[in-house]
């Protein structure tokens, strides 16, 4: 039986028009997302235990992180937009505690959407920019993301992701992956960050204990 299983759209394909295109969110959902093979992983790693055949360990860790985060970080960006979402987060949106989190950790809500969208637009090849609760410090940071697990702070949850993948943008915007990402400000769902916000905040003890 699958563990991991391709969630399904909360809108429909031409629900983020015209910033992200129909054909795209088809492609990116229904293709690249389901193509991730965290579940082949996993029976492959037994069959190793069972065998004791330890060779190819390595190799398939690697393969865990990189499938398992695709998923995991594609499952979070989905319902980070919305066709009726943009602007920032308000106290009169209900989504204040957010708004004051946001301004606490990076000064202003435009200082803040500057770094994101940096981290996401200059990431090297193939990433994510991510906002991110940081357990430790209980503040919020952004992180530049490579492949789908690289350069991650331990223990970070994230919570507002932007694909920077070429996948993501490029049937609609070719190689002008800026404006790609200064588009997606238009669709952020911050009613879903503001949840995800919380439940990250509410874990913070059972994330990591203090020494």
């Amino acid at each position: 039986m699958a563990v991991y299983t391709l969630p399904e759209l909360p809108y429909d394909y031409s629900a983020l028009a015209p910033v992200i295109s129909p054909e795209i969110v088809e492609l990116h959902h229904d293709k690249h997302h389901a193509a991730y093979g965290a579940n082949d992983t996993l029976e492959q790693l037994a069959e190793v235990r069972d065998k004791e055949s330890w060779g190819s360990v390595n190799g398939l860790e690697k393969n865990l992180a990189f499938h398992l985060s695709g998923h995991v970080l594609h499952s979070i960006y989905w319902h980070n937009m919305t066709g009726d979402g943009g602007g920032e987060p308000l106290e009169k949106d209900g989504v204040g505690e957010l708004a004051g989190a946001i301004a606490e950790s990076f000064g202003s809500f435009a200082g803040f959407k500057a770094q994101l969208s940096k981290a996401a637009a200059t990431t090297q090849g193939s990433g994510w920019g991510v906002l991110a609760y940081e357990p430790l410090s209980g503040r919020l940071i952004v992180e530049q993301v490579y492949d789908h697990q690289g350069n991650v702070g331990q223990g970070s949850t994230p919570i507002l992701v932007f694909d920077a993948w070429e996948h993501a943008f490029y049937l609609q915007y070719k190689n002008q992956k800026v404006d790609f990402i200064e588009a997606m400000w238009q669709v952020v769902n911050w009613q879903d960050v503001a949840r995800r916000y919380t439940a990250a905040k509410e874990r913070r003890d059972s994330l990591l204990l203090a020494p």
